[in-house]
């Protein structure tokens, strides 16, 4: 892992919610290649891309509860994987939807 960012070189309102100084690149993993999936830019994911490697960054994402679809789509083109595969994805279809327009 790639010691030469820290949590701060990420965009500002990634992590609004959280106090950054206590966030740590290796003890926050999931929450901040969760956020920079979700809402970073493309600065923040070159970023994620050279700390954690491509390889740690699927086998988080194949673990997230939850996704947006647009996301889901892109790390499902990128990881060259079935979406199903996806925890997210999974969790999503057994969900019962009673008021679906």
């Amino acid at each position: 892992m790639e010691t030469n960012y820290t949590v701060n070189d990420l965009s500002a309102h990634l992590f609004w919610d959280v106090d950054v100084m206590a966030m740590d690149f290796e003890k926050s993993k999931e929450q901040i290649i969760y956020k920079v999936v979700e809402f970073g830019v493309m600065k923040d994911w070159l970023i994620i891309k050279k700390v954690y490697g491509l390889e740690t960054i699927r086998k988080v994402s194949l673990q997230f509860r939850s996704l947006d679809v647009v996301t889901l789509s892109f790390l499902s083109h990128l990881f060259q994987i079935e979406k199903s595969n996806f925890r997210c994805y999974k969790l999503k279809q057994s969900s019962q939807n009673c008021w679906n327009y």
